[in-house]
């Protein structure tokens, strides 16, 4: 029998509304019974302003999903730890490495679950490529992942305040699916940013890496594209090309387009979840975020015009 968790969210903004709520009530090991923001309330579960209000009021839920920006993740996520609840964190899962290895020994300490959730490894052509390129000598690798940030992040303003990653919100995806589906660790020799002369983060970015057997990767991430989003992976080995297209969603091997199926990712993350929390495990796998920290330790940087919304 499947066991019913009982979940609250913490931070009701647009990808609360836009992908975890709908991928909870899909789910029927979980019972939404509680949400926390200051600046919105979902219909059918309690409502509080704050996790610490949430927390006080709610001692028989299981469990926490955290949404809100990154730069108030380890305070929210060490309440709920506390607590004694499991973690989901949205990517990226903090706003430095530093916090997510405290909060994943605190988890240790409490017993609980904390996961470091990303959505794009559930893209349903990650993991076929993933097992495709196991035993393959990797040549190269390239990434495109361009999209405008007036479209998918509007009004949002913490994006590029210290702690907010500007372009390297979307292009952490693209970094979570490419550690995932390598054979072979990879590390960063140089980057590029391309930082607006009035905000903190980048607005673009080229990133160039080498894998630990000397084969080159090369990432391109940019917000200054559109009206069609560009989300490509191609990796080129010994026996063929994988190219994954829309963010994973379609997946070419060697010339042939395979039948991965349906979109699942946001669904994926609640499974994986729940798979966690009955097993007593955790995942906190923090490489996409250590390769955003070294680009911006290594990285030059480029002013270019400022950005206006």
């Amino acid at each position: 029998m499947t066991r019913n968790i009982k979940v609250a969210i913490a931070g009701v903004g647009k990808i609360a509304r836009d992908q975890h709520l709908p991928a909870i009530a899909g789910n029927n090991g979980y019972t939404l019974v509680a949400c926390a923001s200051r600046n919105a309330q979902v219909d059918g579960c309690r409502n509080y302003r704050t996790i610490e209000e949430l927390l006080a009021s709610e001692p028989e839920l299981d469990a926490v999903s955290l949404c809100a920006p990154p730069q108030v993740r380890f305070a929210q996520a060490q309440a709920a730890l506390k607590a004694g609840k499991h973690v989901m964190l949205e990517k990226p899962p903090g706003a430095s490495v530093t916090e997510i290895s405290l909060l994943s020994a605190l988890a240790r300490e409490q017993g609980v679950t904390l996961f470091a959730s990303w959505h794009s490894r559930h893209a349903p052509g990650v993991e076929p490529a993933r097992v495709w390129l196991s035993d393959k000598t990797v040549t190269s690798v390239q990434v495109r992942w361009k999209e405008d940030v007036r479209r998918w992040h509007p009004g949002q303003h913490w994006i590029w305040e210290p702690g907010g990653l500007g372009v390297f919100d979307p292009g952490i995806n693209a970094l979570s699916i490419v550690t995932r589906i390598l054979p072979q660790a990879f590390f960063l020799t140089s980057a590029e940013l391309l930082v607006p002369s009035n905000l903190q983060n980048p607005i673009a970015a080229n990133l160039v890496f080498q894998d630990a057997k000397g084969a080159p990767v090369r990432a391109e991430f940019d917000w200054r594209h559109g009206p069609v989003e560009q989300w490509e992976i191609e990796v080129e080995t010994d026996r063929g090309t994988v190219h994954l297209a829309q963010g994973g969603k379609v997946l070419t091997i060697a010339g042939a387009t395979l039948d991965v199926g349906p979109e699942r990712e946001y669904p994926g993350l609640y499974a994986h979840f729940h798979d966690l929390i009955t097993r007593g495990a955790s995942d906190v796998d923090v490489s996409p975020l250590q390769h955003v920290a070294d680009a911006m330790l290594l990285g030059g940087r480029t002013l270019v015009e400022a950005f206006v919304e």
